[in-house]
């Protein structure tokens, strides 16, 4: 852990009064994970077509002054059978909130998440991404943050100071899905001469108008999305991520009216190398209490557009998305969800199937598909075209 974390954590620690009105709670999980790869694989060094991780996701908490103040502190740790870069550690949260009358202020390591749209959040842009715990961009590392919410009758307003930067991690040479080169953060570099230590900012408004919930944000600092050079290293051509100062504006709508669901995501980022504007929007339709049952199907169709075309270096540029949720309403929350997109520039495809269902009060169990078809090598997912798989997971909360 760095300097620059420690002195955050024991910071944060001062913030707990020792009283006896202080509430603590223990909470979390431990989590297997077992992914099949119905492939042989397609680059040296992946020779495997099973993969057994284990991870450990403790939460602690603490409240004080009738609520008024809390300390939440989440650190997290994976260790992986293959690839010593998928082991790690993060602290996701650590994090001390503050509420006034009218106010909130949260200080720490923390997560935040922006978006509307099921298949890419495109203005999903605080926390970096932690690549190596999945393709799709979902989970995120903790980012240092003094966020100021101010509540009023015009909406939710959120100031942001972001002392400082994560770098993406990035999936080692033994690790599947992931490029034939491979990304060497040690050759990280940064467009600011600050270069992690930068201090972004940004600024979001958000606010619920009768059946349409709205939100517009700017974002100044470090690009979460490198661009990926080829550097050579001690005779080894590799990746080296190199990191663009950006500004972006987002806006994200949902308009839920009757069983419809509206939503769109639109950015614009203008950075050293471009400007551009990208989109994703879509529809959900719902069927309640199918068959008379306490069962729910909803219908979704999605489009993800990027002004770039064929020169985006983002998997998504002009994409079709269908898919399908299952969700039965019962005491083991038990839900699945299917889909397919369709990249209409090259012809490429893909599935993912997700189901998961609840054990008792402890334990939950999900099976993930993840299937890929690509026959252009200009297509990004032309890279894991042979890392079909399917992955198990067993959770035990405690």
């Amino acid at each position: 852990m760095s300097r620059k974390k420690l002195l955050l954590a024991a910071g944060l620690s001062l913030a707990l009064p020792a009283q006896a009105e202080t509430l603590y709670e223990l909470s979390g999980k431990v989590t297997a994970e077992a992914r099949y790869f119905t492939q042989d694989a397609q680059f040296p060094q992946q020779d495997y077509s099973s993969n057994l991780s284990f991870t450990v996701e403790p939460e602690f908490y603490w409240e004080w002054n009738e609520g008024i103040d809390s300390l939440t502190f989440t650190p997290y740790l994976r260790v992986d059978e293959n690839d010593n870069e998928r082991t790690h550690g993060d602290i996701r949260e650590l994090s001390w909130i503050h509420i006034g009358e009218d106010w909130e202020l949260r200080t720490g390591l923390r997560k935040v998440f922006w978006g509307v749209t099921e298949f890419q959040h495109l203005v999903d842009v605080i926390n970096q991404t932690d690549s190596v715990e999945d393709f799709d961009g979902e989970d995120k590392l903790g980012q240092q943050m003094i966020n100021l919410s101010l509540v009023r009758d015009w909406g939710i307003v959120d100031l942001y100071l972001l002392p400082g930067f994560r770098e993406r991690t990035t999936i080692g040479k033994n690790g599947r899905l992931r490029s034939g080169l491979v990304v060497n953060n040690d050759l990280a570099s940064y467009e600011s001469s600050a270069g992690e230590n930068h201090i972004d900012t940004a600024l979001r408004w958000s606010h619920t108008l009768g059946d349409f919930d709205l939100g517009a944000y700017w974002f100044h600092g470090t690009n979460r999305d490198p661009k990926l050079l080829l550097k050579n290293s001690n005779g080894t051509t590799y990746l080296a991520p190199y990191y663009e100062q950006m500004d972006q504006i987002g806006f994200d709508l949902q308009a839920t009216i009757d069983s419809w669901l509206w939503k769109l995501e639109t950015i614009n980022r203008d950075t050293q190398s471009e400007n551009y504007w990208a989109a994703q929007g879509g529809v959900e339709y719902t069927f309640y209490g199918i068959r008379n049952s306490s069962a729910d199907v909803g219908v979704l169709l999605e489009y993800g557009w990027d002004e770039r075309g064929e020169n985006a270096d983002a998997a998504i540029q002009n994409d079709l998305f269908i898919g399908a949720r299952l969700t039965l309403n019962d005491v083991d929350s038990t839900e699945m969800l299917a889909g397919m997109s369709h990249d209409l520039d090259y012809d490429s495809e893909s599935f993912i199937i997700e189901a998961s269902r609840r054990y008792g009060n402890n334990w939950k169990l999900s099976l993930d598909g993840r299937f890929f078809s690509s026959d252009n090598p200009a297509d990004l997912s032309y890279n894991i075209k042979q890392d079909d798989h399917l992955q198990i997971t067993v959770e035990r909360y405690f």
